[in-house]
């Protein structure tokens, strides 16, 4: 590893660290505060018989729990991955929300049937809307919007789902102490219900934050992906710049972080190189998009026609017993793709094990190709070697005059070889044809097979016609030309 990447390396460790401990002050100023602000809401509200203020500091309670448990999953959620959790410990922070909106729940309720029944009969004339329980009452409000203001920069800053809880649960305080105000401000009035009402004030505001706080940590508990995620990932593919094809994508959430698992398919005639590269690409511009996410990229090919051909050879190929594999066609039918190929198999033998090899290849052929409904296949015995020799100049005249002609007729000019050989099953004629460079290969094969069957016809008792092509504007054919103009003169 390069100095600059470890560098790099040690860079990023230390910022998890500040982070961390960030996080950590921010959990124990919360705690700080919630212990205060208990103590004092309870105080002043058994001296006063309020129940606004009895359920602010049973609020407040609740928040020094929220503390508590956030101090504590902080503390669990920033260690790294280990044998046992792979993604980490950041689910510990919903564990913890989902705890104390529980708790919350359960006080909120019990708070709103004090008040409902301190309404309902009228109870509350003994409350003390003193001058020193309103300037209390000032004080916490300060101070509930200041740490409010505080967790929610450092949930916005750490991305945690923790503190972002706290922030939640303090802008509720803050609204619950606010209401306390009011209702002491019309006890101090002459309306004695008052108190009662902003109890039931404070209960649904934890009610409604308990619910929201509760259904945030179970959606990421269940890995639940957010709408849209599917838009978003394809956004970022086609920022990739490639032909990419997505084919399965799963997105959770931990602890402000993102994970993200896709199946994408490239060309198939890619390298392993060319590949990893565009992996790399699509796990930066997905982690781009969600922010820093963790990206996990399984790259397939893309199967086409022509793709099914060449995997169908490599796989026929690779068969111990086959020699050779040519003709092979892939043909594409409304209910999937079907191959048909020729199979060479040594001459020694028999029909029946021809068959049991030509089995095991269909079988082998399917399995690594599902793509394929049937393949269809022709067996052939592998020809031997063919003694020949080469005729005279004299005895190969005609043929060669009609050749010429021939290869004039289909491309315009001379042919660059022609020569033969007298074998076994006949005789051959080998030529060689120049075409140009840039032309396609189907349109050059076209014009080889063009010139082999007008040949036959002018030539029946050949055996055999080979026609080569080469590019006009190369070099390849030269030794193939002075052999054959050596060959000539002899």
């Amino acid at each position: 590893m390069s100095s600059l990447a470890s560098g790099q390396t040690v860079g990023v460790a230390q910022r998890e660290i500040a982070d961390a401990r960030a996080m950590q002050r921010t959990a124990l100023i919360s705690v700080g505060a919630a212990v205060f602000l208990v103590a004092v809401k309870l105080v002043t509200g058994l001296i006063t018989g309020s129940l606004a203020f009895i359920a602010e500091a049973l609020h407040s309670g609740t928040d020094l729990v929220a503390a508590l448990l956030t101090l504590f999953a902080v503390r669990v959620a920033v260690r790294p991955p280990d044998q046992e959790h792979h993604y980490g410990h950041g689910k510990a922070e919903h564990l913890a929300a989902l705890a104390e909106s529980a708790f919350l729940l359960l006080v909120s309720l019990f708070i709103a049937y004090e008040s409902v029944l301190r309404l309902v009969d009228g109870a509350g004339a003994d409350v003390e809307a003193t001058w020193w329980a309103i300037a209390v009452i000032v004080v916490v409000i300060g101070v509930d919007a200041s740490r409010a203001v505080v967790s929610r920069r450092a949930a916005l800053r750490h991305a945690s789902p923790a503190l972002g809880a706290n922030a939640l649960h303090f802008a509720s305080d803050l609204a619950g102490s606010v209401a306390v105000l009011i209702g002491l401000i019309f006890v101090a009035a002459g309306e004695p219900r008052a108190d009662a009402a902003a109890a039931l004030f404070v209960a649904v505001l934890v009610v409604l934050a308990a619910t929201r706080l509760a259904t945030q940590s179970v959606d990421v508990l269940m890995d639940r992906a957010t709408v849209d995620a599917d838009g978003r990932i394809r956004a970022a593919l086609g920022r990739v710049g490639e032909r990419v094809e997505l084919r399965r994508a799963r997105v959770r959430h931990a602890a402000g972080r993102h994970f993200v698992d896709m199946v994408v398919g490239v060309a198939s005639d890619a390298g392993v190189t060319q590949a990893h590269a565009t992996a790399d690409a699509i796990e930066s511009a997905v982690g781009d998009e969600f922010g820093g996410a963790d990206v996990v990229v399984h790259v397939e090919p893309i199967a086409t026609p022509g793709d099914l051909r060449e995997r169908a050879s490599a796989v026929a190929s690779a068969a111990p017993e086959v020699r050779e594999v040519h003709n092979v066609r892939v043909m594409h039918l409304p209910d999937g793709y079907e191959l048909s190929l020729h199979v060479k198999l040594p001459q020694e033998l028999s029909l029946t094990e021809a068959h049991d090899v030509v089995e095991r290849l269909e079988r082998r052929v399917r399995g690594e190709l599902p793509e394929l409904r049937n393949v269809h296949t022709h067996i052939e015995p592998l020809s031997g070697t063919d003694w020949a020799t080469r005729p005279e100049l004299g005895e190969t005249h005609d043929e060669r005059q009609a050749i010429e002609q021939v290869v004039r007729h289909v491309t315009g000019a001379a042919p660059a070889t022609i020569s033969f050989r007298d074998g076994e099953q006949g005789r051959v004629a080998l030529v060689t044809i120049t075409l140009p460079g840039e032309q396609p290969l189907p349109s050059a094969h076209r014009h080889a097979g063009s010139i082999e069957e007008l040949v036959r016809e002018r030539c029946p008792t050949l055996a055999d016609v080979i026609v080569h092509t080469e590019p006009a504007d190369g070099t390849a054919g030269n030794s193939s030309a002075t052999a054959e103009s050596h060959e000539s003169s002899e």
